[in-house]
């Protein structure tokens, strides 16, 4: 099978800079104060400020919001062709319009907010089946941040208390959109203290690698399988293929698991991880090897 021609950026989210900005566990996403050096990212690996770009809204429960926050930040970018699809329901997924402008865009960008609401919303739709096509025969990108990165694996967290997330049955998981397979990601990762979720959901699925995305930190992902660290924060990979002794299917729910020689690796920005391979790479850029730069005092 031939690795797909295009590329994801999974982004972790944004910080709040102490402005609790969630309802009801739903993240406003607000991008005033999103750090654009990510959304600059986007719009390099799209193709430039001319590039057409889709912001799709659908996992936000505020989507007008969320909408005209994106065309904010991507125009202090400079970018003057950007669209946005208020896809609320599987009939907006039907829509003649949206599909024809999916057809004909650059770049999609799917927001935050409810990861399930995107994987009930597009799931098995033509809209869904278009962008995986394209995502495998063109050089087109689908970005997403925070739920929008999430919902990008064949597997998906949907639901996991992070206090909790030691005992068994709190991590909840489902199909995800399926632009990435083997690996399950989660966001908002050391803000929120996700580790023992993300744990629990490889310990659960140890053939997938585990992704934990920072805030302003993501990873692009080149052939569906080269990742390489990008923003300003940390990026966590856990890998479960080595595991020894694991409790997880053995235990009642609501019990701890315990786990034996799981791998974790931390990557900041320019390092990068082959997901086959399970290879760790500390210094990648644009897909190729290069010597970093150390400024020394």
């Amino acid at each position: 099978m031939s690795n797909p021609k295009g590329k994801l950026i999974a982004i972790g989210g944004a910080e709040h800079k102490g402005i609790e900005l969630e309802v009801d566990g739903f993240q406003r996403n607000n991008l005033n104060f999103f750090e654009l050096g990510i959304l600059r990212r986007v719009v390099e690996e799209a193709g430039g400020t001319a590039a057409r770009i889709e912001v799709i809204t659908t996992a936000s429960m505020i989507p007008y919001e969320v909408g005209e926050n994106y065309l904010n930040a991507f125009g202090k970018i400079g970018c003057t062709n950007i669209g946005v699809m208020h896809i609320r329901t599987r009939q907006d997924a039907m829509n003649d319009e949206f599909i024809d402008r999916i057809r004909h865009c650059d770049a999609v960008m799917f927001s935050g907010g409810n990861q399930l609401r995107l994987s009930a919303t597009d799931g098995g739709t033509e809209f869904l089946s278009i962008l995986k096509k394209r995502y495998k025969e063109e050089n087109f990108l689908i970005a997403g941040t925070s739920a929008g990165a999430m919902a990008m694996s064949n597997t998906m967290i949907y639901e996991g208390n992070a206090a909790r997330a030691h005992l068994k049955g709190e991590v909840k998981i489902t199909t995800g959109l399926g632009f990435l397979n083997s690996v399950i990601i989660d966001s908002h990762f050391e803000k929120r203290g996700r580790f023992g979720r993300l744990v629990q959901a490889i310990a659960a699925n140890p053939g997938c690698i585990g992704i934990g995305l920072g805030e302003d930190t993501g990873m692009l992902v080149t052939e569906g399988n080269k990742m390489e660290a990008i923003g300003s924060g940390l990026v966590v990979i856990i890998d479960g293929h080595d595991i020894l002794h694991s409790n997880i299917a053995d235990i009642p729910d609501g019990n701890p698991i315990s786990i034996e020689n799981l791998k974790v690796h931390f990557c900041e920005k320019g390092n990068g991880f082959l997901i086959k391979e399970r290879k760790y790479l500390p210094e990648v850029s644009n897909g190729s090897v290069i010597k970093k730069q150390v400024d020394v005092e």
